[in-house]
């Protein structure tokens, strides 16, 4: 692909932001669209920008026109069922099909590990999983894949996508940390993170690498493929001033249990089960797919980012 011409959906979000970053790094030939609902030029990296909205199906008409690659990496994961179906599902449906009229030869669409439920999971591949979402942002986030997949497109299952721009995973520990403030059954949870530029690297390098990159398709997990510790995580956390101390003692799983649901916050019992258990999946098969090296790990990239967390603390998503 000597000149790829490169559609990105989701342009401004958190993913596709560090996305753009990435693409305007590796590959200034590259002639990029980046998708928004709304004009944020700063967030753009030099790419023409293309209003349109998935919830809005006349609204992507024309948006792959010419298009090499479509990077679909638009969601919407609030508490509005309505709006998770038309932006998750139907939106992306209509993108793809929108994408396949317009002769669009790679198409990679960002999806999550949330699509598994609540487990516990422990190293187990895409192909070892049968999903089970059980929330209107999962189920509608599963439901967009399947038009990627019968496209012949390649779905990337995240982690929990740490860095500057993250509004849930670690605003989620330190409410969670406020309200439970103690190692969390030990801390010995193991779950998957990845720092949102190695995702971005990962990505792209899928979507516009030769070899077994560009035959890539089906559904891979992109994250790091070492999961964290849950007490070096939080100490991490610590260490950067994000959390107000380290955990100085255990805490049964009960009740810790207890302390969140006594104490008013936003973190739910399922999303601190989801923080503070096993979800780790194995991921070694995009990286090697992708034939770039993972990088050592979300926790090194945790002090980058440490401002952005202790200005945002344990606000809610939003």
């Amino acid at each position: 692909m000597s000149t790829p011409r490169i559609v990105v959906t989701g342009a401004t979000g958190f993913v596709g932001s560090a996305v753009l970053r990435r693409l305007a790094e590796q590959d200034r030939r590259a002639t990029v669209h980046a998708v928004s609902r709304t004009q944020a030029p700063a967030a753009l990296s030099g790419a023409h920008r293309v209003g349109a909205d998935l919830a809005d199906a006349p609204s992507l008409r024309g948006v792959c026109d010419g298009a090499d690659v479509l990077l679909s990496l638009a969601s919407y994961v609030g508490p509005d069922a309505d709006r998770c179906t038309a932006v998750n599902a139907a939106g992306t449906a209509a993108l793809v099909a929108e994408a396949r009229r317009a002769g669009v030869g790679r198409i990679v669409h960002l999806s999550t590990c949330a699509v598994y439920g609540p487990g516990p999971h422990r190293g187990q591949d895409a192909a070892e999983l049968t999903p089970a979402p059980v929330s209107a942002a999962s189920g509608s986030r599963l439901a967009g894949e399947r038009p990627v997949l019968d496209a012949g497109g390649l779905v990337l299952r995240a982690g929990l996508v740490l860095g500057r721009g993250d509004r849930w995973a670690v605003p989620a520990l330190v409410d969670a940390f406020r309200r439970v403030p103690a190692g969390w059954a030990g801390g010995a949870g193991l779950a998957s993170f990845v720092d949102v530029d190695d995702l971005a690297r990962l990505i792209v390098a899928l979507a516009l690498g030769g070899g077994e990159a560009a035959d890539a398709t089906g559904v891979l997990h992109a994250h790091h493929p070492e999961p964290v510790r849950n007490r070096d995580l939080m100490d991490a956390l610590a260490e950067h001033r994000v959390l107000p101390a380290r955990p100085d003692a255990d805490w049964s799983w009960r009740r810790c249990l207890d302390a969140l649901a006594a104490t008013p916050g936003w973190v739910s019992e399922r999303q601190f089960t989801l923080l503070a258990g096993d979800h780790w999946y194995r991921a070694d098969t995009a990286w090697e797919r992708a034939g770039i090296a993972p990088g050592p790990g979300p926790l090194s990239r945790i002090g980058p980012a440490a401002r952005w967390y202790r200005e945002r603390g344990g606000a809610a998503p939003g």
